[in-house]
C-alpha cells in the first residue's frame, strides 16, 4: 500500500509541477509520476524535509524539485526537437 500511495502522491506532485511550468499538457501520466518521484528525491536532497509530509514525501521541497526536473527535461526536449 505504501508504494501505491507514493506513486499517487508522485503523480499529483508531477502534475502540479507541470501546471506551474505550463508543460503539464504535453506530459503524460507516467511522465508526471516520474517527474514527481525524481523531483521529490532531488527537492528533499537539496532542501530537506520541511513542511507537510504525505506518502513519505515532504510536499513543498518535492514540488520545487519536480518543477526543476520538468523545466530541465522540457528544455532538453525542446532543443532536440
Amino acid at each position: 500500500m505504501g508504494l501505491l500511495w507514493s506513486l499517487i502522491v508522485g503523480g499529483v506532485i508531477g502534475a502540479i509541477a507541470g501546471a506551474i511550468t505550463n508543460k503539464g499538457g504535453s506530459m503524460g501520466i507516467i511522465a508526471n509520476v516520474i517527474a514527481g518521484l525524481v523531483g521529490s528525491a532531488i527537492g528533499q536532497a537539496i532542501l530537506g524535509t520541511w513542511g507537510p509530509i504525505i506518502g513519505g514525501m515532504a510536499v513543498i521541497p518535492s514540488i520545487i524539485g519536480a518543477v526543476i526536473v520538468v523545466a530541465v527535461v522540457s528544455f532538453f526536449m525542446r532543443k532536440s526537437a
